[in-house]
């Protein structure tokens, strides 16, 4: 039996991964901060048959206290952890800030998989074959880092954030390893393209309905887009980085997944958090 912390585990991919989890006989912490989703999970988990092997962790992922409360509660409850799975994020399209003084995307997106991951470094290395797997943007749209501005309060959009978190996610995956030496934890980003979730919710009118209608007809439903995923999720590559677009294995090459960009974001990001 397999143990998986899932972020955004009560809703679109995420959720779809863990029941997928649940109804082979895993265990399934799916962390979210809506308690009605979270309610609904547990409901769904039950119905498998999988109660006694799902939680609801609630928390608010885009703050410093969120982030680290799931940490620690993972660290006090789990003997080891066989996968990491981050799936959390929310399309922003005004600025907002976090308590933290972050733009939210940011520390949405990016920074709960920053501390997250690197947290839980050690319970996932009691696991034989862990892995961490990041639900990405890459290979996707283009977007770059504002390293004067991460925080974006010049020029804001909420593409351009969701962009920027992209980048810094696949600069996050390749610096992983170097930050454990030895480590047996497998690093998969991956990007999935265009799924049939909640995604398009908190854009304005008429952007929304014009998502949700090209999604009706154009995207994966979760059912069928997990597949990939979890095939990936029970045997990583070999590699302790890789990358994916829709199933495609992606080359680490180019401004995207520069080692040096990687090492400038990661002293970027202990600074910002340091401050903290």
């Amino acid at each position: 039996m397999r143990t998986y912390v899932i972020t955004g585990g009560t809703d679109g991919i995420g959720r779809g991964l863990g029941l997928h989890f649940l109804a082979r006989g895993d265990r399934v912490v799916a962390v979210a901060s809506g308690q009605g989703k979270g309610d609904a999970f547990l409901a769904e988990a039950e119905r498998l048959g999988a109660a006694d092997r799902a939680r609801f962790l609630r928390a608010d992922l885009s703050t410093l206290d969120g982030m680290r409360s799931v940490a620690a509660e993972v660290e006090s409850t789990v003997d080891r952890l066989d996968g990491l799975v981050f799936g959390t994020q929310r399309f922003r399209p005004r600025r907002e800030e976090t308590p933290d003084g972050f733009e939210y995307t940011f520390a949405l997106s990016y920074l709960s998989r920053f501390v997250l991951g690197h947290e839980l470094a050690g319970v996932l290395d009691r696991a034989e074959s862990p892995v961490v797997f990041n639900v990405a943007g890459s290979g996707g749209m283009p977007g770059r880092i504002d390293w004067d501005d991460p925080h974006l309060r010049e020029g804001y959009t909420g593409m351009r954030a969701a962009m920027q978190a992209s980048r810094c996610l696949d600069l996050l995956g390749v610096d992983f390893p170097r930050r454990h030496p030895g480590t047996r934890i497998r690093y998969v980003l991956y990007n999935p393209l265009f799924v049939r979730t909640a995604m398009a919710d908190p854009l304005p009118q008429p952007q929304r309905t014009i998502t949700k209608t090209l999604a009706f007809f154009l995207a994966q439903r979760v059912e069928r887009a997990i597949v990939p995923m979890a095939a990936l999720i029970d045997a990583p590559p070999d590699a302790p980085v890789s990358a994916f677009r829709k199933g495609k294995p992606l080359a680490l090459t180019g401004d995207d997944f520069d080692p040096e960009a990687a090492d400038r974001l990661h002293r970027l990001t202990t600074g910002l958090l340091a401050a903290r």
